[in-house]
């Protein structure tokens, strides 16, 4: 499990992961496109992840050469630097009251470190809390693992951008989302903005929003359709009350970030997006 620090930035949910020892130098990062990336499966092979990874790899990936391994290869492999490691691994925030377990997706280097938190994260991404079945976020997993290719060659390109709060970089460059429609499921909304009718008296046209499957989000992704973002929360989906709730809004064809907040979870404010999400994007 890692540690990291739990660092809020511009009051935003950090997705590059903020710990002593893992932010990528510049060496890091030019190494990484000279190693083969070694993605680890589950060890349930019963999991709809292995299958679904196996398939956005093939899809998505270009950046390196690639390879499936077990989590007993990692172990052995992961002190050799000709290796990266796509990986899922479970997430603590230190200095987080609620001391909530998440499950991220790291795209790490390998090399001569003692414990795998050690390795510098080349991109991290938030899939859910770590207690929330793996439906919630394995049909949104081609537009996690673009962002994660996409921030790479944005290292790449410009190295000076590599620090603890490399965020910043996309707080200051969000897309347009008025110009997109959004996608969301309607279990992830408020109760009191979980219909048209109610998203539309606060999100009001021409603003587009829709209400949406899982699968006409996966369909998006799929095909890139550019005139479609999508809500990736992370959330305890009712398992925990005293956490909180973080909301991202994506690119279906960019995996470009258009919007991203959290708040606490409390009979006020639910486990959702809210209507003073709606009325944030609105402005």
């Amino acid at each position: 499990m890692k540690k990291v620090g739990f660092v809020l930035l511009v009051s935003l949910f950090v997705l590059q992961l903020s710990a002593q020892k893992i932010v990528p130098t510049e060496k890091d990062v030019n190494a990484f496109f000279n190693t083969k990336t070694m993605v680890v499966l589950l060890d349930n092979p019963l999991l709809e992840y292995n299958v679904i990874i196996k398939k956005v790899m093939e899809q998505e990936w270009t950046i390196t050469d690639y390879e499936f391994i077990n989590f007993k290869q990692f172990e052995e492999l992961r002190k050799d630097p000709q290796y990266s490691f796509l990986y899922m691994s479970q997430v603590r925030f230190e200095n987080d009251k609620t001391d909530a377990m998440y499950r991220f997706l790291l795209l790490s280097m390998g090399g001569d470190y003692l414990q795998k938190d050690q390795m510098p994260d080349i991109a991290s991404v938030p899939l859910a809390y770590y207690s929330v079945e793996e439906d919630n976020y394995t049909y949104k997993l081609a537009s996690l693992v673009r962002f994660i290719q996409n921030h790479a060659l944005l290292l790449k390109e410009h190295p000076e951008i590599i620090s603890s709060n490399v965020l910043q970089h996309y707080n200051d460059n969000m897309g347009d989302v008025k110009t997109k429609t959004l996608y969301v499921l309607e279990e992830e909304l408020a109760p009191n903005v979980n219909s048209m009718a109610r998203i539309k008296k606060v999100y009001p046209s021409p603003l587009k929003c829709k209400i949406v499957t899982k699968e006409d989000v996966e369909e998006a992704i799929k095909n890139r359709d550019e005139s479609v973002v999508f809500l990736h929360k992370v959330g305890p989906e009712g398992t925990k009350l005293n956490a909180r709730c973080y909301k991202i809004i994506i690119g279906a064809a960019d995996a470009k970030f258009y919007y991203f907040d959290y708040h606490k979870i409390s009979n006020k404010n639910p486990d959702g997006f809210l209507e003073m999400d709606f009325k944030k994007l609105a402005k």
